[in-house]
């Protein structure tokens, strides 16, 4: 039976994700009025907490801005925003120092000094590191400074349906984003959250592909919501696919971190052989799109299922000191990394587009903001550079909270009616296995036909498929009562579109996009726009 009379929640600042940096504008934003951070399941589950390798930043006195600025473009391949970039890396040292302040350790040597690691694509070692869990590490020490603030407020199990604006509402003037539909998992409950001020941090969407490094929790949602709600989307084509995921069946989406190249790993097919070096000088620590790229066509070529990782010449000591938790998890599995070298796989990791944004949250829609990876500032360009992102997602929430402050909000959301959801015909559904077989179609289209290498009549296929999907998977939205898997699915295929779509636009091969058709890159090609017609929250309830 569905509820006659909605909830609606009031707050100043709503955030919609619990990531590094939807935690670090909560922090930031704390002491200027009210705010909310939905997570749509446990706080502490988001990419950053899964991040291994570290942030990068400049801590070095032989290190430059202006290096770890040429390092990030030349990952990049050529569509780096020059001043997003330097804005972001010289934020840097200030975003580590507030971390530290809240309670995050780095890991140090014995003369006090960092224990700075190094990374495909970077020059210098300039990433801090905490073991290899500091993601986990910064995730725990932000929380536990900020949990018992008691103007944060903090929702678990709370999933974003859709954007609300005052364009839907038919109001007169620019449409303003007002807030949110959500979904209670827990209970079924469907409540609206209304602010001046909505801030997606809500991750990528790796899981969009059938085998990827993120969490369940990586659904793309933020960017489907904000497509939908007519903003501009850039750049999705450039999905990075990290080069080490463990293979093995029952390792599901563990990674092997980039730092175990950057302390010497190696790259080895079966014969064991290096093989690296033949795409890139670099070898095994080139950019992640040029050694993905490698281990893919290796795997094909010689018709193997992974190719391997060898440190084992490090030696057991230094192996459990530095990768504590990897060398933990592959024992688990069979594989002694000190003694041999470890199988491994690419597997789709960062989505280096997203929702146009400015380094300082900024997007097409008043009072919507947009900080971490769900965006696209003009940091990674064409292919992030390693241990970019953590650093991206502190920086632009710093960036975003000092925008808060220079200008007030006065826009007053709070005296608009957000209408109740409705439910329509829905009924609860009795058919989930239509949502599992949906999600898996979904998932394997994307892997076998939008992946590492692609072609216009791979893409032709896929596009043909989930656009037969999406017509499924919105009849069974508008017939069932919303679950976390429906909202996910739905905003999942609606991404997959996206990622298609830009990927047959580019025709060129630039960083993470290679195509056969176009195996060149093109000198004048630019970024990638796709942009719907807004289509409001509501438009799409059960009923309409």
């Amino acid at each position: 039976m569905t509820p006659s009379t909605m909830r609606t929640i009031d707050c100043d600042y709503l955030i919609i994700g619990s990531g590094i940096s939807g935690l670090m504008a909560a922090h930031y934003l704390s002491g200027s009025g009210k705010v909310i951070v939905a997570s749509k399941r446990e706080l502490d589950l988001s990419n950053s907490a899964w991040a291994q390798g570290g942030v990068s930043c400049v801590m070095d006195d032989k290190d430059s801005f202006e290096s770890h600025c040429e390092d990030t473009h030349g990952a990049g391949a050529g569509l780096c925003n020059d001043e997003v970039v330097d804005t972001i890396i010289r934020g840097g040292p200030q975003s580590i120092e507030e971390l530290e302040k809240m309670g995050v350790e780095f890991a140090r040597k014995e003369n006090g000094e960092y224990d700075l690691g190094k990374e495909g694509g970077h020059t210098h070692r300039r990433v801090l590191h905490s073991g290899d869990i500091t993601g986990r590490e910064m995730i725990d020490g932000v929380l536990g400074s900020i949990r018992d603030n008691p103007n944060i407020q903090f929702e678990e199990h709370l999933m974003a349906i859709d954007l609300v604006t005052t364009g839907w509402l038919g109001m007169p003037g620019k449409s303003q984003c007002i807030g949110a539909y959500f979904l209670r998992t827990q209970n079924s409950e469907i409540l609206a959250i209304r602010a001046p001020v909505v801030v997606l941090a809500t991750g990528g969407a790796g899981k969009v592909y059938l085998y990827t490094s993120n969490p369940d929790t990586a659904t793309g949602d933020g960017i489907a919501m904000a497509w939908r709600s007519g903003l501009p989307v850039r750049n999705m084509e450039f999905i990075q696919f990290h080069p080490t995921c463990l293979y093995h069946p029952e390792a599901k989406s563990f990674l092997i971190s980039e730092a175990v190249r950057g302390e010497g790993g190696v790259l080895l097919n079966s014969a064991g052989e290096s093989f690296t070096e033949k795409s890139d000088p670099r070898g095994s620590l080139a950019p992640r799109d040029i050694v993905a790229r490698a281990n893919d066509d290796e795997m094909k070529r010689r018709g193997d299922k992974c190719v391997y990782l060898d440190i084992s010449f490090k030696g057991e000591e230094f192996l459990k000191k530095r990768f504590p938790n990897i060398y933990a998890t592959c024992l688990k599995y069979g594989y002694d990394m000190a003694k041999e070298p470890i199988p491994v796989v690419p597997a789709a990791h960062y989505t280096c587009g997203g929702v146009e944004a400015s380094v300082r949250g900024e997007t097409a829609l008043p009072g919507l903001y947009a900080i971490g990876e769900v965006t696209c500032t003009g940091l990674h360009g064409a292919n992030r550079l390693a241990s970019n992102s953590l650093l991206e997602g502190m920086v632009c929430a710093k960036e975003f909270a000092d925008l808060m402050k220079e200008k007030p909000v006065e826009f007053d959301a709070s005296s608009i009616v957000i209408p109740d959801w409705q439910y329509g015909h829905a009924v609860a559904s009795d058919e989930a296995v239509v949502v599992e077989h949906n999600w898996n179609e979904v998932r394997t289209c994307m892997w076998d036909y939008v992946g590492i290498v692609r072609t216009n009549k791979r893409l032709e296929r896929a596009l043909r498929r989930i656009e037969n999907l999406r017509r499924e998977i919105r009849e069974y939205y508008l017939d069932y009562l919303v679950t976390r898997d429906v909202l996910e699915l739905r905003n999942l295929i609606d991404v997959a579109e996206l990622i298609v779509r830009s990927s047959l636009q580019r025709q060129e091969s630039r960083g993470l996009q290679y195509t056969l058709d176009f195996p060149e890159r093109d000198p004048d090609a630019e970024d990638t726009i796709m942009q719907s017609k807004p289509t409001a929250a509501a438009s799409l309830q059960r009923g309409s």
